[in-house]
C-alpha cells in the first residue's frame, strides 16, 4: 500500500514539472530562411536608440547569418546604399535616407550653376610671392615710404594726409590719381572709420584695387573671337615691344597654341632679325618683307598667311614711333585698315607696350596713342627696375585703359598676366600681414 502511495506521488510531482516546462520551452536559433517570432524577439531585444531605416528587417540577438529578404520587404543593404547622383547636378540624397540621426544636418544642397560660396584665390601664394620679389624695387621704394609713415602710431592725424600725398606724387600716382585717394581717406577719417594705421593701410588697398579694375576692360590674358586671334604691338622705341612679343610666343606656344609672328617693323633691320630668333626659338612662323617695305602690306601678308595655316594667334610688331609726330599714328591706323582688309573684326587686340621706368612720361605716351587708336590694354614692361610703381595707378585711373601684362625680369615667365587683386597683394602686403597668411 505505501508503495502504492509513493508511485501516485511521484506521478503528480512528474506531471507538476512537465508542465512547468511546457509553459516556458527553451528559445532555439531560427532554421535558415525562416523569420524569428515577433513577440518572442520584442522581448528579448531592448529598445533601439537608433532610427531604423526604412524597409529594414529587424533581427533576434540569435541570428549569427543575414536572414534571406523576403521580396515585399528590402534588405538592410538595400535601402542603406542610395542610388547614383550624376556628378554634374551636385545633388544630394534627401537626409531621411542617408542619415539615421536627425541630430546631423545634412549640407546644404548645390545648383549646378551656383558659383562656390568660398572665394578661389586667382594664383598660388607662390605665384604671389613671385611677383612680389619682381617688385621689390616698389616695395622698398614707394610701399617702404608709405609703410614708415604708420609704423608706432596708434591713432592717425589727419595732418598725416600731407605726407602721404608727398609720397605718392614722388611716386608717380600722379596728381588726380593722388587727390581721388586722398579724398576716400578724408571721408574716412571724417567718419571715424580710419581709427588707427591698420584701417588706414586697409583703405590704402582697397582704393588702389579700385583704381586698377577699369570698368568693361579686359582683364589679364590676350582675347578675341575667330582663329586666329591678331594681336597688334604699338608703341614708341625702346620700350620692349618686340622682346614683349617673344615673350608672350613662349607663353603660347607652351600651352600648345599655334603662333606666326608678323614683322611690321619694316624700318628697323635689327627689330626682324630680332622676331626671327625669337621665332625659331619657340617654333612660329615669321612672316617678313623687305627692307623697308609697307608695313600695312605686311601685315596683310601676315594674317592672311596666319588664316590659312589655321593658327591660333599672330602676333604682329610694329616700328616705334613718337607719340608726338601725327605722321606716325596715322601710319598705325593703315596697318589695322589693312589687318581689316584680310580678316573681319580684326585686329582682335591693340596692346601699347610702355616702360614703367620713364615715369609720368609713361602716362603722356599712353594718354597719346589712346587718342588715336582704339587700346584694348597695356603691356608695363621694367617694372621691376623701378621704385615709382605708382604709375600703374596712375595710367588705369586717368586712361581707363587696363594693364593686360606686367614686365618684372628677363625670362618669358617673369612677362605676367596682370590682375588687379593679385598685383595689390604682392604691391602692398606687408610682412606681418603675409606672416598671418602663411
Amino acid at each position: 500500500m505505501d508503495q502504492t502511495l509513493l508511485i501516485i506521488l511521484g506521478v503528480v510531482l512528474l506531471a507538476v514539472v512537465g508542465f512547468f516546462v511546457m509553459r516556458k520551452p527553451k528559445e532555439l536559433p531560427p532554421k535558415e530562411g525562416e523569420a524569428p517570432a515577433p513577440k518572442l524577439e520584442a522581448k528579448a531585444e531592448p529598445k533601439s536608440t537608433t532610427k531604423a531605416l526604412p524597409g529594414a528587417k529587424p533581427a533576434s540577438k540569435a541570428e549569427t547569418s543575414t536572414p534571406t529578404p523576403s521580396p515585399r520587404s528590402p534588405s538592410v543593404d538595400s535601402v542603406a546604399k542610395p542610388k547614383a547622383v550624376p556628378a554634374s547636378t551636385g545633388a544630394l540624397l534627401s537626409s531621411d535616407v542617408l542619415a539615421s540621426d536627425d541630430s546631423v544636418p545634412p549640407p546644404p544642397m548645390a545648383k549646378a550653376d551656383e558659383a562656390p560660396v568660398a572665394s578661389v584665390p586667382r594664383v598660388s601664394k607662390r605665384e604671389i610671392a613671385g611677383m612680389r620679389a619682381g617688385l621689390a624695387a616698389s616695395r622698398t621704394g614707394f610701399i617702404a615710404r608709405l609703410t614708415s609713415l604708420f609704423s608706432g602710431r596708434k591713432e592717425i592725424d589727419p595732418a598725416i594726409l600731407e605726407q602721404i600725398e608727398e609720397v605718392m606724387l614722388s611716386s608717380d600716382v600722379g596728381v588726380k590719381t593722388t587727390q581721388v585717394i586722398l579724398e576716400r581717406l578724408r571721408e574716412g577719417l571724417a567718419k571715424n572709420e580710419l581709427r588707427d594705421a591698420d584701417a588706414v593701410w586697409a583703405a590704402l588697398r582697397a582704393e588702389a584695387t579700385r583704381l586698377l579694375t577699369v570698368p568693361g576692360g579686359r582683364t589679364g590674358r590676350i582675347q578675341g573671337k575667330g582663329k586666329p586671334v591678331v594681336v597688334l604691338m604699338v608703341g614708341v622705341n625702346g620700350v620692349g615691344k618686340t622682346t614683349t612679343i617673344g615673350k608672350l610666343a613662349t607663353k603660347l606656344t607652351g600651352e600648345g597654341r599655334k603662333v606666326v609672328l608678323g614683322a611690321g617693323d619694316t624700318f628697323r633691320a635689327a627689330a626682324v632679325q630680332q622676331l626671327e630668333v625669337w621665332g625659331k626659338r619657340v617654333g612660329a612662323e615669321v612672316i617678313r618683307g623687305k627692307d623697308g617695305a609697307d608695313p600695312g602690306a605686311v601685315a596683310f601678308d601676315a594674317t592672311t598667311r596666319a588664316k590659312e595655316q589655321g593658327a591660333d594667334f599672330l602676333l604682329i610688331d610694329t616700328a616705334g614711333r613718337l607719340h608726338t609726330k601725327a605722321p606716325l599714328m596715322d601710319e598705325i591706323k593703315k596697318v589695322r585698315k589693312s589687318i581689316a582688309k584680310a580678316l573681319d573684326d580684326a585686329p582682335h587686340e591693340t596692346l601699347l607696350v610702355v616702360d614703367a621706368t620713364t615715369g609720368n612720361n609713361a602716362l603722356t605716351q599712353a594718354a597719346m596713342f589712346k587718342d588715336a587708336i582704339d587700346l584694348t590694354g597695356i603691356i608695363l614692361t621694367k617694372l621691376d627696375g623701378t621704385a615709382k610703381g605708382g604709375i600703374v595707378l596712375a595710367i588705369c585711373d586717368e586712361l581707363k585703359v587696363p594693364v593686360r601684362y606686367v614686365g618684372l625680369g628677363e625670362r618669358a615667365e617673369d612677362l605676367r598676366e596682370f590682375h588687379a587683386e593679385d598685383f595689390v597683394e604682392a604691391l602692398f602686403g606687408r610682412e606681418a600681414d603675409e606672416a598671418a597668411a602663411a
